[in-house]
């Protein structure tokens, strides 16, 4: 049955009102069922054409040595006819004729399956082009529908949803700005005790006469000094 008959049936006694989901629904099950049988159907026609092209081969086979008994037998006539054994010749003519009927059989049989063999290879390479473009339309409408339902379920939600959304986003923002000036003020009480520990240590240095202590204004003046009295 066709995909629109199975669609007409499948529609059949529903309202006529009926939404247009249930539509669709129906018609995206029925043509998952459309590719279930196109793909049932071309594993049919594959193992017939491997049955095919066996017989095929087997005609081929026969037709082969059908021939080359015949090229064998026609030298037996002539070797009889050579030996003037005319009865021979006669009877081996016979057995010639035989086997070239044979021959025919054989012929026009591997000639069908032949063709057979053609047309179910471009049967089939048609049939997989379809096929495949049929799954691709078919996970087209699959993945939009996904899309339109959960696209649905966050209209449907509203802006509840967004509501809560930024008051969460706000939260985490005040929080990340309460750690980086809880992580401010670290650093900096860091950095306060770490200037007192050098000053510290450079006064216990000035103590013991390892550095100069002083400002720097009295070092200057004393260097000038130094030099006018030179």
């Amino acid at each position: 049955m066709s995909f629109w008959g199975k669609l007409s049936i499948a529609l059949m006694g529903e309202n006529e009102h009926e939404s247009d989901k249930v539509m669709d629904t129906k018609a995206l099950a029925i043509l998952d069922e459309e590719v279930r049988d196109a793909t049932d159907t071309l594993k049919r026609v594959k193992s017939d054409l491997s049955d095919t092209v066996k017989k095929f081969a087997v005609c081929k086979e026969k037709v082969s040595e059908f021939e080359k008994n015949i090229s064998e037998y026609e030298g037996y006539v002539e070797q009889a006819l050579g030996k003037n054994n005319e009865a021979l010749a006669l009877d081996v003519a016979e057995k010639i004729a035989e086997m070239e009927n044979r021959l025919s059989t054989e012929q026009d049989s591997a000639k069908y399956f032949g063709r057979s063999v053609d047309e179910l290879r471009v049967a089939i390479k048609q049939a997989e082009q379809n096929l495949r473009r049929l799954k691709q339309q078919v996970d087209t409408v699959k993945a939009s529908e996904t899309v339109f339902r959960a696209q649905a379920a966050v209209a449907f939600n509203g802006d509840g949803d967004d509501t809560r959304l930024r008051t969460a986003m706000d939260s985490l923002a005040r929080i990340h700005q309460k750690q980086a000036e809880k992580s401010a003020k670290i650093t900096a009480a860091d950095e306060v005790a770490q200037i007192s520990q050098d000053d510290a240590l450079k006064a216990r240095l000035a103590a013991a006469g390892i550095v100069a202590s002083g400002s720097r204004a009295q070092d200057v003046l004393a260097r000038i000094k130094s030099k006018v009295s030179g």
